[in-house]
């Protein structure tokens, strides 16, 4: 059981801090300078304890993630959470949970938090596309391309963002200095520098501006982060992450991470809508521009294939949406590949989920109970699934880090993928 925690919380900056434990090798394949590999283990301290590397974030969008208490994202392995700043202030308010002493005590977590920016949403209610674009997008070059079947609902100046509520329709603003504030009352002890995220349909000359303008916002957020910290010393230190920018572009990637290593941040997100196809050499660009010794945080990506390009090109730690979001739609992940339970042929089946799964639905439930709740749309079948597939990805995540601090992650990752898409399994 989780309560929220009792003992002293260290306060001031040397409450966090980061420390390599392994680095991978250099290898003729390797996508950095050199034949550099950027992955490493590692350490991240907290105020709220510690984060070995590299590390799965499962994603507690509004102080909560749909159908699983906190306890029960502790008991399956997961060292820290991450909510959504811009769903937070939408409700309850940031001042709310700053009265509650912040977001761990709020929502009974007493480990690690992050609290994202708000950037991703400018995007989604902007042009309405999701994070990851695996597309050909010659020829689809648009600065004002809107996803099928959505409308703008937010727009992007000099200052900010103004954007219409998703709640109420009310007109709303988004700044530098007003997302640092709100994630400041949330309390996180990890929050991002508030950013555009383009897509890959952007123009060129939009990516250069956007790059260009997120780095303005992120010496603002460095200004206000610093003034707030001061206002609120009382407080534990909350670290902040400034985000890297550029789409499918070598050349801003790198331009972008280079700026961005030179503020004062104490480490980094690697942002943006990554092209499948190069999310490795992406991560690769960047990190070949930052400093070793602050850790990397990969935002928004899930798909085992994607997990393994970004640790081994120097992901430190990654959140995504997707394992809770399919899990509640019956996508279950498993080692050898992702399948849905809802499918007629698992009616009948009383095995687990996954076979040698420790997870707590795979030693107590079947295929069959899950497939039965989640026809049935009831809440239980949304929490066994949902536990099962963070699970997955905190193991995962557990495995590779055991795999780079034993010496055979090449190994690990080429049997591990092998087998997981050996059936043509998507994600």
């Amino acid at each position: 059981m989780i309560s929220p925690a009792s003992r002293a919380v260290p306060l001031g900056r040397g409450a966090f801090g980061f420390d390599i434990v392994t680095e991978l090798p250099n290898s003729p394949t390797g996508l950095g300078i050199g034949g550099r590999r950027h992955g490493r283990t590692g350490v991240i301290h907290t105020p709220h304890g510690e984060i070995r590397t590299p590390a799965f974030v499962p994603v507690a969008t509004q102080a909560t993630m749909k159908a699983v208490l906190p306890e029960q994202i502790k008991d399956l392995g997961a060292q820290c959470m991450l909510s959504n700043a811009f769903h937070l202030f939408e409700r309850p308010g940031e001042d709310l949970v700053d009265a509650a002493g912040g977001l761990g005590k709020f929502m009974n977590w007493d480990g690690p938090t992050f609290t994202d920016s708000g950037g991703f949403q400018v995007l989604s209610l902007g042009a309405g596309f999701k994070k990851t674009l695996a597309m050909d997008v010659t020829g689809l070059k648009s600065d004002d391309v809107i996803a099928d079947g959505k409308t703008r609902h937010a727009f992007v100046d000099e200052d900010g963002v103004t954007f219409k509520s998703p709640l109420n329709g009310s007109m709303r603003r988004f700044s530098a200095e007003i997302s640092m504030d709100i994630q400041h009352k949330l309390g996180a002890d990890i929050m991002f520098a508030f950013d555009e995220l383009t897509t890959l349909m952007n123009t060129r000359r939009y990516q250069v501006d956007s790059v260009e303008r997120t780095f303005r916002w992120a010496k603002r957020c460095v200004a206000e982060h610093r003034r707030l910290t001061e206002a609120r010393s009382g407080k534990p230190y909350q670290a902040l992450f400034g985000v890297v920018q550029g789409a499918n572009y070598e050349d801003l990637r790198r331009r972008a991470a280079s700026e961005v290593a030179g503020l004062d941040f104490d480490g980094f997100g690697l942002g943006g809508a990554f092209e499948k196809r190069i999310m490795g050499e992406i991560c690769a660009w960047i990190c070949d521009e930052l400093p070793d010794d602050k850790p990397r945080h990969v935002l928004g990506i899930a798909a085992v294939d994607d997990i393994f390009a970004g640790v081994e090109n120097g992901g430190d730690t990654f959140d995504c949406v997707a394992p809770a979001r399919t899990g509640r739609n019956g996508a279950i992940y498993t080692r050898d590949g992702r399948y849905n339970v809802m499918r007629a042929a698992f009616r009948t089946d009383f095995g687990p989920l996954e076979e040698d799964c420790d997870c707590y639905t795979c030693t107590h439930y079947s295929r069959a109970y899950v497939h039965h709740l989640l026809k049935c749309h009831e809440m239980n079948g949304a929490t066994l699934a949902t536990i099962h597939n963070e699970r997955f990805f905190v193991s995962l995540l557990d495995d590779i880090r055991a795999s780079i601090d034993g010496g055979y992650f090449d190994e690990f990752r080429d049997a591990t993928l092998h087998r997981y898409y050996a059936n043509g399994s998507r994600g």
